[in-house]
């Protein structure tokens, strides 16, 4: 079936610019990849992925999540949430290197 309709999106250029990279990477055009995700709502019948609003969070819990600060069960609330976000970043980093 040859492909006669035009979708036409509004979208911040450093978005397009960023995603444009990545497809080029998977070897997708931009237009192969909104294909492929309209096809997947069509054999879903729904979004392909979870949309859910989440609880507010400080800055300081975005930061720790961020870093999987939150997740690992580290419970420090003090204040030094860029020394901490930045010690489990390079770790996170040391154990990608390692692996």
């Amino acid at each position: 079936m040859p492909k006669t309709a035009v979708i036409t999106a509004r979208v911040e250029p450093e978005v397009k610019a960023e995603a444009e990279k990545v497809l080029s990477e998977i070897g997708l055009t931009m237009s192969q990849a909104v294909t492929l995700y309209l096809r997947q709502i069509v054999n879903r019948r729904a979004i392909p992925f979870e949309l859910r609003a989440e609880s507010p969070r400080t800055d300081a819990q975005f930061l720790k999540s961020l870093a999987g600060i939150v997740d690992s069960g580290y419970s420090d609330t003090s204040d030094r949430v860029e020394e901490l976000v930045a010690e489990a970043i390079l770790q996170k980093y040391r154990e990608s290197e390692q692996g």
